[in-house]
C-alpha cells in the first residue's frame, strides 16, 4: 500500500448505526468488520438499550452509544408508531450530538453507514456533509417489492393472482410479503419496511447483504437505478473465506445463546440428521400453529433442534419439553443466519434455488401437522433430497466464491472503500 494510501485509509472515519433487532445487527456487525479489514477506521453506534441487554463482545471495533429515547428497551404496548416518532426525534439529536463529538476531538466521522430502517440517520448525515451508504439486510428480490409499494408502483391490496415487478418471477399473492399480500397486517411494521425508501435518492451508496450470482436479474435491474452493491452474504468469515482472523461468530448477541449446549448435543448426533426449527428473533406464531409443529416434530422420527424464545414457549404443547428430551433439544437462542420475509424468501427457496420445500397452509393459514411431516420426509430421505443437497452445496460455493479474494462481494465492498476515499481526498 503506497504511504499516501495509507493515509488516506487512516483518513476515513466510519460510523456504522446499528438498528436494535439482533437479526438487522448481525449482518452489519459483520460489514463492519470487512471495513476494518479493510482498514477503515470504523465505530459502531448503538442504542443505550443494546449496550444494556449484549451478552457477548464484539472484537477490536469501537463502540459508542446514542439514545432513541428508549434506553430501558421497547415494549409492545408503547406502539410501533410511537417507537418511530421518538426514535427518529431523539436519535436525530443525540447521534447528532456523537457526530460533533467526534468533530471536536479531531477525529471526525467521514461517512455514516446506516440500517435502512432508520431513514432518519440519513438525513443526519447530509446536515453535516457527511457521505452515507444505507444497508439492507433484506434481499434484493424483498427490497424490489417493498420499493414499488412505497412508491405506489404496486397497488396494495394487490388486485390479480399474478404480480409482475421488473428483476423478478411471476409472483403470486401467497409469494409476496405477508406485511403486502395481508390487507392491515401490522400497519406500524409496514410504516417502518416502507420508509426504508423515502430518501434512498439521496444516498451516495445503496448495500444489500446477498451476492450477485444469488439474485442475478434483479441486481441487474435495480444497478441500472441506483448506485447499489452487494457486500453479502455477512456472515462471520470462518465460514466462508477465513481471511479474517479470529472472525468465529458474530457478537454483540442480545439474547444469551445456548450455542455451547446446542454443539455438545449436535456432535452426539450423525450428520444430516437433525432437524433445525428457528423463525429468528421477532416472529410470533399463532399458537395452533405451533401446536401442529410440535406434534409433527414430537409423532416424527428424526431428531430436532427448537429455538423457541421465552416469550413463545407458552404456545407448546403440553410437557412437550420434556415428553421429547430423548430425540429434541429446545433452547431460548442460538446463533443463526437469518433473513426475513419468509413467505417471499421460501418462493426463492423452493422454486428459483430449488434448496427446500414450502409447507402448504389450509384454508385457515396453518401448516398442518401431515403437511410438515410430508416435507421433512421429502427434504431427508425422498426424491429430492440428493438434488436439493447439490443445489445447497453449489450455492454454499458461490457464497464463499463471491466474498473471497477476487470475488463480486469483495470487489464491491473493495470498490466502496476506494470511492469513499477519492471522495474525501
Amino acid at each position: 500500500m503506497e504511504a499516501d494510501e495509507e493515509t488516506h485509509h487512516h483518513q476515513a472515519h466510519v460510523l456504522v448505526v446499528l438498528l436494535p433487532i439482533q437479526s438487522h445487527i448481525n449482518p452489519l456487525l459483520q460489514f463492519s468488520k470487512r471495513l476494518f479489514s479493510n482498514g477503515l477506521r470504523v465505530r459502531l453506534a448503538v442504542t443505550i438499550s443494546v449496550v444494556r441487554s449484549m451478552h457477548a463482545p464484539i472484537g477490536p471495533i469501537s463502540v459508542d452509544t446514542f439514545s432513541d429515547g428508549y434506553d430501558n428497551g421497547f415494549k409492545k404496548e408503547d406502539g410501533i408508531e410511537r417507537y418511530l416518532e421518538r426514535s427518529k426525534l431523539v436519535g436525530s439529536q443525540t447521534l447528532g450530538d456523537l457526530i460533533k463529538k467526534h468533530q471536536s476531538l479531531g477525529n471526525p466521522i467521514s461517512c455514516v453507514v446506516y440500517d435502512s430502517m432508520y431513514p432518519w440517520v440519513l438525513d443526519v448525515a447530509k446536515q453535516f456533509n457527511l457521505l452515507g451508504a444505507s444497508f439492507f439486510t433484506q434481499s434484493c428480490a424483498v427490497c424490489n417489492i417493498f420499493y414499488h409499494v412505497q412508491r405506489g408502483l404496486l397497488e396494495v391490496p394487490v388486485a390479480g393472482p399474478t404480480v409482475l415487478t421488473p428483476g423478478l418471477p411471476p409472483l403470486m399473492v401467497a409469494d409476496l410479503p405477508t406485511l403486502v399480500s395481508v390487507c392491515g397486517y401490522h400497519p406500524g411494521v409496514r410504516t417502518i419496511i416502507l420508509n426504508q425508501f423515502s430518501n434512498i435518492e439521496k444516498a451516495d451508496w445503496l448495500l444489500f447483504n446477498t451476492f450477485d450470482k444469488l439474485e442475478h436479474e434483479v441486481v441487474n435491474w435495480m444497478s441500472k437505478r441506483w448506485s447499489i452493491k452487494t457486500v453479502g452474504p455477512t456472515v462471520p468469515s470462518i465460514y466462508l473465506d477465513k481471511r479474517i482472523e479470529g472472525n468465529k461468530d458474530y457478537g454483540l448477541d442480545l439474547f444469551k445463546s445456548s450455542g455451547e449446549i446446542c454443539m455438545n448435543w449436535l456432535n452426539k448426533r450423525e450428520a444430516s440428521s437433525v432437524i433445525y426449527v428457528s423463525f429468528g428473533s421477532t416472529a410470533a406464531l399463532d399458537e395452533e400453529q405451533m401446536m401442529e409443529i410440535g406434534w409433527a416434530l414430537k409423532e416424527g422420527n428424526k431428531y430436532f433442534l427448537w429455538v423457541v424464545r421465552e416469550s413463545e414457549k407458552r404456545k407448546l404443547p403440553t410437557d412437550f419439553t420434556e415428553e421429547t428430551s430423548e430425540k429434541g433439544l429446545v433452547v431460548q437462542w442460538c446463533n443463526q443466519l437469518e433473513w426475513g420475509d419468509q413467505t417471499t424468501n421460501a418462493k426463492f427457496v423452493e422454486d428459483e434455488w430449488e434448496v427446500g420445500l414450502r409447507a402448504k397452509v389450509d384454508e385457515n393459514g396453518i401448516s398442518r401437522k401431515k403437511e410438515i411431516q410430508n416435507c421433512i420426509r421429502e427434504v431427508m430421505e425422498g426424491e429430492k433430497e440428493k438434488e436439493m443437497r447439490r443445489n445447497c452445496i453449489k450455492w454454499k460455493e458461490l457464497a464463499k466464491e463471491a466474498v473471497d479474494e477476487g470475488g463480486s462481494s469483495d470487489k464491491n465492498i473493495e470498490e466502496f472503500v476506494q470511492s469513499m476515499l477519492c471522495t474525501l481526498r
